[in-house]
């Protein structure tokens, strides 16, 4: 796999489009072409070869493309867009959209991203060595098309509405998580290691949610159906016991939430209701 390199030359003032740095568009192009290739910084068009000192051949295949992005890219959006092999390996904290209808490829942040990422993802997969914003894996504005493949594995914390319309695929999220996780889910796994803040499985309908730390509470319209052993997360054991919900029951949901029983001894007053079904 080349590698090619992707230096930051400037202290950046206003966001950056860079929706093509991405080994399907550097495929097959001279240190002269990427340099030329237009961008926008702020309301305003510019090169890339302005914004990141560029060094490297890429090579024909972006399939054997491995782009090494260093610097300050925090104001830098929409970097591996569309991404369809390759790999990309950011060295710090980077901006919003990072993989944004992501196909195939690695895409590896040894830092901190901000909100959307994966949005719309189907294939491939995104590490994030520290923490994530808001919507991971979910739909962008005005769309209900969230990821629907691939995975996504934040060592860190991530934020609000993740997997928000998710429709398949896997979220790891290893510390941490906002509310909301899995807000209209149809299908997939989001698994958080950590804490959640809450209303988890908000209007799912399908798909596989595992809080293995504390959650404040079980919305309402989530029904107790057993208490299950260990279950799995892409073939990895996740030890248990947990207590297990269907739901969302206001949209004639049948998604699955798995909640740590040693994490959450609030809702052992659920346990006399499958008592009662077991009655029956």
């Amino acid at each position: 796999m080349k590698e090619t390199q992707f230096k930051v030359k400037k202290i950046l003032e206003v966001p950056v489009d860079a929706s093509r740095l991405c080994p399907n568009y550097i495929a097959g192009k001279s240190e002269e072409e990427i340099n030329k290739t237009e961008i926008w910084e702020g309301n305003q068009r510019t090169k890339l070869g302005k914004i990141f000192d560029v060094k490297g051949d890429p090579g024909d295949d972006p399939k054997e493309v491995k782009i090494k992005i260093t610097g300050e890219v925090s104001k830098v959006r929409r970097i591996g867009q569309k991404m369809d092999g390759g790999a990309i390996q950011i060295v710090g904290d980077v901006s919003m959209h990072l993989g944004n209808e992501m196909k195939n490829g690695i895409i590896t942040v040894l830092g901190n991203v901000d909100s959307w990422l994966g949005s719309g993802m189907s294939g491939g997969m995104i590490e994030v060595k520290g923490n994530a914003g808001d919507f991971v894996g979910a739909a962008s504005r005005g769309n209900a098309n969230g990821m629907t493949g691939g995975m996504i594995k934040i060592c860190g914390n991530a934020g609000s509405e993740v997997g928000c319309w998710m429709k398949g695929g896997v979220i790891q999220i290893l510390g941490n998580v906002g509310i909301y996780p899995g807000i209209h889910m149809k299908n997939g796994t989001i698994y958080v290691k950590e804490n959640c803040l809450g209303r988890a499985g908000a209007q799912m309908t399908g798909g596989k949610i595992i809080l293995a730390g504390k959650t404040p509470e079980i919305l309402p319209s989530f029904n107790i159906e057993d208490v299950r052993g260990d279950t799995k997360v892409d073939q990895e054991k996740i030890s248990g016991p947990f207590y297990l919900f269907s739901g969302d029951h206001n949209e004639d949901g049948d998604g699955r939430l798995y909640v740590k029983i040693d994490s959450n001894p609030q809702l052992k007053c659920f346990e006399k209701f499958i008592d009662n079904l077991k009655g029956e």
